[in-house]
């Protein structure tokens, strides 16, 4: 048993090895340009390793997309409208989580060059899930749902890219707090977040 968990532990870690080349790779070229043997070597494997866990690049693109919507979709599953409405941060906290789970990884598969196509599919797969989930459990016109949604998670998946692409001056939390409010209450809760936060830092600055 013993044995197992090790033979295990060690698959686990090839694999995530590979998976992370490939991020890396996609954020410095195009994904048509990426070679096994680009990522066997950025991997520190060779290709005989490489064809044990994928049959191909394509194999490795899969894994990426269902690994990304896997991980989204227990936060979807987890959403209650009714209560989490009345503290919408909660599910950005949870996204961050996922994303803090592994920054290296999303920073790379963000950090866009040339897999435009793949963020889209992921993006894609992201609306279709949400849109399940949201019309569970509410009424909503499917067009409209898709409007809202498209808008919604599109911009998300922009905002995290400008910032792993930026310096990191704000945290990924500050990131994920501004995008909920925008989210559930549009660009007059942001304002209203910053006149808030003026009122509450001037008063700090007069105490001090």
């Amino acid at each position: 048993m013993e044995e197992k968990k090790t033979v295990d532990r060690r698959v686990r870690k090839t694999k995530r090895a590979i998976r992370h080349a490939f991020a890396k790779l996609l954020s410095q070229k195009d994904i048509n340009d990426i070679t096994i043997r680009d990522i066997a070597d950025l991997a520190d494997i060779n290709r005989k390793t490489f064809y044990s866990y994928y049959s191909g690049i394509h194999q490795v693109v899969d894994e990426i997309e269902n690994e990304v919507v896997l991980a989204f979709e227990s936060v979807l599953g987890d959403i209650d409208l009714k209560r989490d409405l009345k503290n919408p941060h909660s599910i950005f906290e949870r996204l961050t989580a996922i994303i803090n789970t592994d920054l290296e990884f999303y920073g790379h598969l963000l950090s866009m060059h040339g897999n435009v196509s793949l963020v889209s599919k992921i993006v894609t797969m992201l609306i279709n899930k949400s849109k399940e989930a949201l019309l569970s459990q509410i009424e909503m016109d499917d067009k409209i749902a898709d409007i809202v949604l498209g808008y919604a998670i599109t911009g998300m998946i922009a905002v995290y890219q400008q910032w792993f692409n930026s310096d990191r001056l704000q945290s990924i939390e500050e990131i994920s707090e501004t995008i909920s409010i925008m989210f559930f209450h549009g660009f007059s809760g942001v304002l209203e977040q910053q006149k808030n936060y003026r009122k509450t830092h001037g008063s700090e600055e007069l105490r001090q």
